[in-house]
Order: structure tokens, then C-alpha cells, then sequence
């Protein structure tokens, strides 16, 4: 092994990236990066930049690669090959370019999205979308993303192993957000403008179903098993609760105005729910249907619920700041503090 191949292992094993988990990243928007976070200490401890206002992030234990969305349009001289990292060697950044090639223009979509590889820590490529992406989701085998399109009422699938578009769905008005099936069979998505769920075959990229939802619905969760699939309505100020076997309404509950992040414990037992309007953060038993209620402010927003080390975390959207919460009681029990920027769609990997 050469001096280079040392040097590159040696910064590998100290990147914050390579520490052992639990890790969260959390894009912040116009501050265009992402923040990396160790849960066991609840502390910034790494942050990415090269980001494009990025708003939506996601992961699948499967997969290499973070996929950030971005709500920046398209700019002259914006390269689809960010520079090489100092620490990767030419080989292997274009390893990671391959399958890409160079049918990528510049002008191909509206944004971007950045396909950050976890062991480098570094955005390795740039795909060009149809629109500006909100949210994102990874199959559970790692094999595809989705960047929804909010403002085209859509979708653009990528092949993360091609590193291309495989294909663009239109699904209804103000698309919101992403989610596949625990098999990865099926792809959900929340139409805010036609109070619907969009279920699209992932063997076909058809669309198959449309399921009612609330009133607008945004966020959605997979129950613990599969089964049930829940959206935040903002327009109702209220949670659906969809059986996907029947494809109907199960359950509806009332929470805070405005409702947001949306997060189950591993165990099914709990719900969890922001409300931005109302500064709430609810805890809903889910075999009861008793509800826990705690004040959070200012403007509750993005949530994420890590059942290993019993903790919720739970961001401002007017501040730059994440609480970490006691799913119990619900009580602050610290405040990670972000410097800049507001904290979008949360991932945590626990490697």
C-alpha cells in the first residue's frame, strides 16, 4: 500500500462519518449543509457542505449513499462532478462517477440532487431533476431514491447504481412526501392538494390505488409493522390512520393545528406529532388512543423518535436548534444547538 492509501484510511477512521453509531444528519436548508450529529453524546460533531438549500435527506440501511433534495434552481457553471475530496484518490472518485457517464446536462431539470457517499462524507455526485425537490426517500434495498416535486405534482425516480433517472410520475397537486413499503413493493405519496395518497407498484412505476387521506395530507409514517400508514393533515388538524390492506380509513385523531413531523416508537406502542401552530408536541397511545400533550416553542417542526437510546428529537422551524425529548414524559432533556440554518428531514443510521 502506498503513503496515499495510508493517509486516506487513516482520515477514513476518524471522519465523524466513520464513528460508530448512532449518527443523524440533518440538512439545514439555506444554510446549504448537513449537519452530522452523534446521538450517544448529542453533539455536532461533522458537518457537509457543497449543498443546495436542501430540505429533503434520506437514507436506507442498505445503502451507501445520503440523497439530499434541493429547492435551488439549476445555475450556469453548476458541474454534476463536484471536485474530487483531497483524501480520495482519482480511481476511486471515478469509480463513483461511472454509470453516470456524461449524460447529465446541466439544463436536463430544474435542481439538483447531491448523492452524498457516507464513507467520504463529501457530495460525490450531482443528478438533475425535473423540479425542485422537497422531500426524498431511499428503497429499503438501496437500490432507487425518490425526489418528490411539490410544486409539479410529481416525482423523478433515480437508479442510485446508474446514477440516472429511471423515471418521472405525476401523482397530484402539491406532492409532499415519500414513503416505500417495508418490502419496498410499494411507493406511497401524499398529494397535499387532492387530500390523497398516491400507491405506485415499484416493479411497474405505475400508480395502482389512490387512498383517502385528511385534509392535506404532508408527512407520513409506516406503522411498526407495515400495516398501517399514518399522515399529518394540515389542513384538519388531524392524523389518518390508513389500513393499506383495504385501502380505507381506519382511525382519524385530532391533534394541534398545523401538524408536521410525524414518527412511531419501533415497538408500535407510541404516535409522536409536532403541531407548528399550536407549539404542541403529542404522544398518542396507539392501542388506547390516550394522548399526551407538551408545550414546545417556538414552531415545532421536523421529528425523529430513536427507540435504542429512548429519545426524541424534535427541531425549531424559527430557530436553529434540535430538542432532544423524553418520549415518556415528553420534557426537553437537552437542546443541540445548530448555529445556523433550520433542521428539514432527519436520518438517523446506527452502524
Amino acid at each position: 500500500m502506498n503513503k496515499y492509501g495510508i493517509i486516506f484510511i487513516v482520515i477514513s477512521l476518524l471522519s465523524p462519518l466513520a464513528m460508530a453509531g448512532p449518527m443523524m444528519y440533518v440538512p439545514t436548508g439555506n444554510a446549504n449543509e448537513i449537519v452530522i450529529i452523534d446521538l450517544n453524546r448529542d453533539t455536532v460533531v461533522g458537518r457537509i457542505d457543497e449543498l443546495e438549500n436542501a430540505h429533503g435527506l434520506s437514507g436506507s440501511p442498505n445503502s451507501e449513499y445520503l440523497v439530499a433534495g434541493s429547492m435551488q434552481p439549476l445555475q450556469n457553471g453548476m458541474s454534476s462532478d463536484p471536485q474530487k475530496p483531497a483524501a480520495v484518490s482519482d480511481a476511486d472518485h471515478a469509480a463513483h462517477h461511472q454509470g453516470g457517464g456524461g449524460d447529465h446536462p446541466q439544463s436536463a431539470g430544474k435542481s439538483y440532487l447531491s448523492i452524498i457517499h457516507l464513507k467520504h462524507g463529501r457530495v460525490m455526485r450531482r443528478i438533475a431533476v425535473r423540479g425542485l425537490t422537497h422531500h426524498t426517500a431511499v428503497s429499503p434495498d438501496g437500490r432507487v431514491a425518490v425526489a418528490v416535486h411539490s410544486g409539479l405534482g410529481g416525482i423523478s425516480i433515480i437508479d442510485l447504481d446508474k446514477m440516472s433517472v429511471l423515471a418521472s410520475i405525476d401523482t397530484g397537486p402539491w406532492a409532499n412526501y415519500a414513503v416505500f413499503s417495508n418490502n419496498g413493493k410499494r411507493l406511497y405519496i401524499s398529494n397535499a392538494g387532492a387530500n390523497s395518497i398516491s400507491e405506485i407498484d415499484t416493479r411497474t412505476w405505475k400508480r395502482v390505488r389512490e387512498l383517502k387521506a385528511g385534509m392535506k395530507p404532508e408527512h407520513m409514517v409506516l406503522g411498526s409493522q407495515g400495516r398501517l400508514l399514518y399522515t399529518a393533515n394540515t389542513g384538519d388538524a388531524s392524523v389518518s390512520v390508513i389500513d393499506l390492506a383495504s385501502g380505507t380509513i381506519k382511525r382519524t385523531y385530532a391533534v394541534g393545528q398545523m401538524p408536521h413531523g410525524i414518527d412511531t416508537s419501533a415497538d408500535g406502542r407510541w404516535l409522536f406529532v409536532t403541531s407548528k401552530q399550536d407549539g404542541l408536541i403529542t404522544r398518542i397511545d396507539l392501542s388506547s388512543g390516550e394522548q399526551k400533550t407538551s408545550e414546545l416553542s417556538p414552531t415545532p417542526y421536523h421529528l425523529a423518535y430513536l427507540g435504542k437510546l429512548n429519545k426524541l428529537y424534535v427541531s425549531s422551524r424559527k430557530e436553529p436548534k434540535i430538542w432532544v425529548i423524553d418520549p415518556v414524559t415528553l420534557m426537553v432533556k437537552n437542546i443541540i444547538a445548530l448555529e445556523k440554518g433550520v433542521a428539514h428531514q432527519m436520518v438517523i443510521r446506527d452502524e
